[in-house]
């Protein structure tokens, strides 16, 4: 298994279980430091390859993910593989998809999707989940 991040990194959120995941806009430079196992791209269009795993989900900007059960299937994933690697999620700006998808993360965490996005909000990025639509995806998100 890999090592996870370390709590301090820039743009690193902690969840309750422990698990480390970094979030990250894309239009900004990669934060020094090790690079993700396995990240999951947040993008309205095909991301340019990686040197490392990467999945992506189609979840155009200011919107919800193109194919939802797709979107579940992913991000189970990394919640799973964030307990002994390093997860990145990232889209273009790294708050608002990044933001609903860190929220969701949260939830399969055991955080209540009534509080998640409070919870990334708080931990993460004050300015994450930008769209009231948004918000409801993560409150009904059940995982």
């Amino acid at each position: 298994m890999t090592e996870t991040w370390n709590a301090g990194d820039s743009g690193v959120l902690r969840l309750p279980s422990g698990r480390l995941v970094r979030g990250r806009g894309l239009r900004r430079p990669r934060p020094a430091g090790p690079t993700p196992t396995y990240a999951v791209h947040l993008l309205g269009k095909r991301p340019p390859e990686v040197p490392w795993e990467a999945e992506w989900i189609r979840w155009p900007d200011f919107r919800l993910p193109a194919d939802r059960a797709h979107a579940l299937t992913v991000l189970r994933e990394a919640w799973k593989r964030a307990a002994g690697e390093r997860v990145e999620i990232a889209c273009g700006g790294g708050r608002g998809r990044t933001g609903t998808a860190l929220a969701c993360l949260a939830v399969l965490d055991g955080v209540p999707a009534d509080r998640a996005v409070e919870f990334v909000r708080r931990e993460y990025d004050r300015h994450a989940v930008e769209t009231p639509w948004q918000k409801r995806y993560v409150r009904r998100f059940t995982g």
